[in-house]
């Protein structure tokens, strides 16, 4: 199980993973994206023309000159002007630029959550798929022994046949027996196949791939750990609700952003560069200047922008409250289904224990002629039974271990 976890969770295993991981890259190039308008913006620019203009179309040709023998022209050009000139701009004072470069660095706290909520969640799918596998290989393996233990007293009642002291009906109950058997071990193979498959699809690897499951269903005890424990533990380890908190803390930013909208915005300027009809005869220029903005009205955009933020940030309070309150139920059915599935284990190794000592003494009774078959074959389907009860709370004991331990955020230190 540690290994099928562990090829889950890299980021080359379960799809989820990868989503995750791509989603986190994401939120960084967000980030960045975010933090490029509080740094320098420059630019270079070279342009080369050859102008031709109309001057008559600017009304420069009405024109009337104290001098004599002029005539204003209509039409100039051709005519080259060259400009090679840097650019640069800078914000100093916009704080909504700000507060959206910190709801930026709080996303990408939230996209690593997400990533570890992704490792969480996957680890619980494929612990569920190889238990599920596990069970299915014991499933076969507790029918191939019922199939055993049936060929055992078909041969059992015909040497009591052969020896005269049996009879024909029941060689044909043994057979029946043994028939039904051997349809439940097709369809626990059918089932073993199919649990294998689900468990290749949950790690992510290639379907035609052969697995060996090294694991076997066995019961392993559970620390104590009280309700208010658990709970403690989980609201301080489960990475879904750290993200959730950090969506949370995105969206106030985001929120407060919005707001200081309102606020005037001051940014620096300028650009230097060389402007001429060509490099032999160009100039030096230069503007330099500061750029202040007063939001005064747009229509009601803004106002509306803030109410979609402040509405995005008390749903994610609802939604963090919300999962709290999951947190807590998660944590109480899981202790609930430990405790339930550790009494069937118990139980279940107590009726297994009795069965096998009524199936050998009604065989011992049989063969000592005081019995009939029907007795060995009644002791043989209760042994079955039983069998079948061990494997199915072994399971839900397991199960039971891996939704506690899902549910208070540490399913990876569980198996691993």
């Amino acid at each position: 199980m540690k290994r099928a976890v562990e090829m889950a969770i890299s980021p080359e295993g379960n799809t989820r993973i990868q989503l995750t991981g791509e989603a986190l890259k994401q939120a960084q190039s967000k980030s960045t994206q975010s933090r490029a308008a509080l740094l320098p913006d420059v630019e270079a620019a070279f342009s080369d023309q050859s102008r031709t203009a109309n001057l008559a179309a600017q009304g420069l040709s009405k024109i009337n000159l104290p001098i004599p023998g002029f005539q204003f022209p209509t039409f100039v050009g051709p005519f080259t002007t060259m400009d090679a000139r840097v650019t640069g701009t800078q914000n100093i004072f916009d704080f909504s630029v700000l507060r959206r470069f910190q709801a930026s660095k709080v996303g990408i706290s939230a996209a690593k959550q997400d990533l570890d909520t992704a490792g969480e969640q996957v680890a619980g799918q494929v612990a569920r798929a190889y238990l599920a596998a596990v069970k299915a290989d014991t499933d076969v393996e507790m029918a191939q022994a019922n199939v055993t233990l049936s060929e055992a007293v078909l041969k059992q009642a015909e040497n009591q046949k052969a020896a005269g002291t049996g009879t024909g009906i029941e060689i044909t109950r043994a057979k029946v027996q043994l028939a039904n058997d051997r349809q439940r071990l097709l369809v626990a193979r059918n089932a073993g196949r199919t649990a294998h498959l689900q468990l290749l699809r949950a790690i992510g690897l290639r379907l035609d791939t052969e697995l060996e499951l090294t694991d076997r269903m066995q019961y392993a005890p559970v620390d104590a750990v009280t309700m208010e424990q658990a709970r403690a533990q989980a609201l301080q380890q489960r990475p879904d609700l750290k993200a959730q908190q950090d969506r949370e803390s995105t969206a106030r930013l985001s929120a407060s952003a919005t707001r200081m909208e309102r606020l005037p915005t001051v940014a620096a300027f300028g650009d230097y560069g060389s402007n001429g009809t060509g490099f032999n005869n160009s100039l030096p220029t230069r503007t330099v200047g500061v750029q202040v903005k007063v939001p005064l009205f747009d229509g009601g955009r803004r106002d509306a922008r803030r109410e979609e933020s402040a509405s995005q940030y008390r749903a994610e309070k609802v939604r963090t409250n919300d999962l709290r309150e999951q947190i807590e139920l998660d944590v109480r059915l899981a202790l609930d289904e430990l405790k339930s599935a550790d009494d069937e284990v118990k139980v279940a190794k107590d009726g297994l224990s009795l069965s096998e000592d009524e199936l050998t003494q009604a065989r011992r009774r049989y063969d000592a002629g005081v019995a009939i078959g029907v007795e060995v074959t009644d002791a043989q389907t209760r042994l079955e039974r039983a069998r079948d009860n061990q494997t199915e709370a072994l399971y839900l004991y397991n199960l039971a271990r891996l939704d506690l331990a899902q549910a208070m955020g540490k399913i990876r230190s569980l198996v691993q």
